[in-house]
């Protein structure tokens, strides 16, 4: 599939919530910016998953080492929530169903929530030379004896390139 068209998420200048809902409904991943809430103290981020936690969900954290590619994944019923708190990550997104595929850096210097409706393929590659932790909400807790989770490899979309783009 040689010439995948690469696209930024859609930026959503709103509530979590409501661009949860634009986001399963248009099945496209959007991107919602959040600031730091900071003072003399320190720094606080805030009220980032109002609207969308429900008794099913998870809250995860996870850390990726540099070089690493996590990807690539989906989920039938689950939508992902993703903030880079320490570090960054390139989020990639694929809709297998017209060939569209998204990708976006997120984390310290580039804040906010990238939201991920099912059955979007997703998954993330750490930028630079530290690791970066990753704090997720998914909309279903994880079951080991039937997960919600079909896996392919990270090169298995073809022409999206999860490597630094030298410019």
């Amino acid at each position: 599939m040689a010439g995948l068209k690469m696209e930024t998420p859609r930026r959503f200048d709103g509530a979590v919530a409501d661009a949860f809902e634009s986001a399963s409904t248009d099945c496209e991943p959007i991107f919602v910016p959040f600031a730091y809430f900071t003072d003399d103290r320190g720094w606080s981020i805030m009220n980032q998953l109002q609207g969308v936690m429900g008794p099913l969900g998870q809250v995860n954290y996870s850390v990726q080492y540099p070089g690493v590619v996590k990807a690539w994944h989906r989920h039938q019923m689950q939508a992902d929530f993703w903030l880079c708190l320490h570090g960054h990550v390139r989020v990639g997104v694929y809709r297998e169903a017209d060939k569209r595929a998204w990708s976006a850096v997120i984390g310290e210097k580039r804040p906010g929530v990238v939201v991920i409706p099912p059955p979007l393929w997703h998954g993330a590659a750490t930028v630079g030379g530290q690791w970066a932790g990753l704090f997720y909400y998914v909309t279903r807790s994880y079951d080991p004896a039937d997960p919600d989770e079909q896996r392919q490899p990270f090169d298995g979309v073809e022409g999206f390139d999860w490597q630094v783009r030298h410019r």
